[in-house]
């Protein structure tokens, strides 16, 4: 693994998660004695990251280009469905594929998970596919405290229209005239409907349309949430600090009692001893008037 991190928190996520709790601790308290208690309150509500979502950290943190190559490769899915270019987009996905098959052993590798369950594994899989499909995950790799998995909205939510079976195609006009000939004669044709393709995709869009509603609506309480839930693990984790600088205050202020009993005790014991030596002279000194 690369040098050590400057910030902090990049540091907390380099490690191995059964790692993270003690560091935490140590940062966040060395943060407090150099009386940076902002950076110590942020220290300490950093949350633990699960096992996958450690396991995609830690691979960033090794390799700096992980970010960049995600990045750029979601930049240009989202352009070529941006212009609906099927070929392009066939093109990119078989890329996809084989860059988020490599990252993964990459990632497992780094953490030295020799044998992933099929669990661990497709969770490092979606979050790497759900930072390629949202730039918000790209910018949290590194600090990842779960899983990520990518909703199949936004920015891609338009590739069943570009990979939909087109429609058959109309015969040739001879073709249909032997279709004529050899058929007998029909009643007319009804007046000419929409295609069911055209009626199809306006379905689609009405319905993909009241899906991303649906999950703005559901993303922006889940933010709120989140943010709640933040809030409430940096308070947690700042009782935790007090509460820990507090027994060790106590301990220390035993430690000091058990000290002066100890000191007393000692004192007591001087004293009677040299009362005793007191009594013993002037015992001494009437025998010998």
């Amino acid at each position: 693994m690369g040098g050590m991190a400057e910030d902090p928190l990049d540091q907390l996520y380099a490690v191995a998660p059964e790692e993270f709790t003690a560091l935490r601790t140590r940062l966040a308290a060395e943060a407090k004695k150099r009386g940076d208690a902002a950076a110590a309150k942020r220290i300490a509500g950093a949350r633990k990251p699960t096992v996958a979502a450690a396991v995609v950290n830690r691979l960033v943190h090794h390799d700096p280009e992980v970010r960049d190559q995600l990045a750029g490769l979601g930049e240009e899915l989202r352009a070529a469905h941006t212009t609906m270019d099927g070929e392009r987009i066939r093109e990119l996905s078989s890329r996809q594929r084989k860059l988020i098959e490599q990252m993964t052993r990459a990632a497992l590798d780094t953490s030295e998970v020799a044998s992933p369950t099929a669990a661990l594994r497709d969770d490092v899989t979606g979050t790497l596919q759900a930072a390629i499909a949202d730039p918000e995950v790209t910018a949290r790799l590194g600090r990842l405290a779960k899983a990520e998995q990518w909703s199949g909205f936004g920015g891609f939510g338009d590739a069943e229209l570009v990979f939909a079976e087109p429609a058959e195609k109309p015969a040739p006009v001879e073709k249909q005239a032997e279709k004529r000939e050899k058929k007998p004669k029909e009643k007319p044709a009804p007046k000419e409907r929409p295609a069911p393709s055209d009626t199809d995709d306006r379905e689609r869009r009405r319905k993909r349309e009241q899906a991303r509603a649906v999950l703005a609506a559901a993303e922006r309480a889940k933010t709120e949430a989140d943010d709640t839930m933040a809030d409430r693990q940096s308070d947690l984790a700042t009782a935790r600090l007090r509460h820990d600088d507090a027994k060790a205050r106590l301990a220390k202020a035993e430690q000091a009692l058990e000290e002066a009993e100890a000191a007393y005790q000692d004192a007591k014991r001087a004293s009677r001893e040299a009362g005793e030596v007191v009594k013993a002279a002037k015992a001494a000194m009437r025998d010998s008037g």
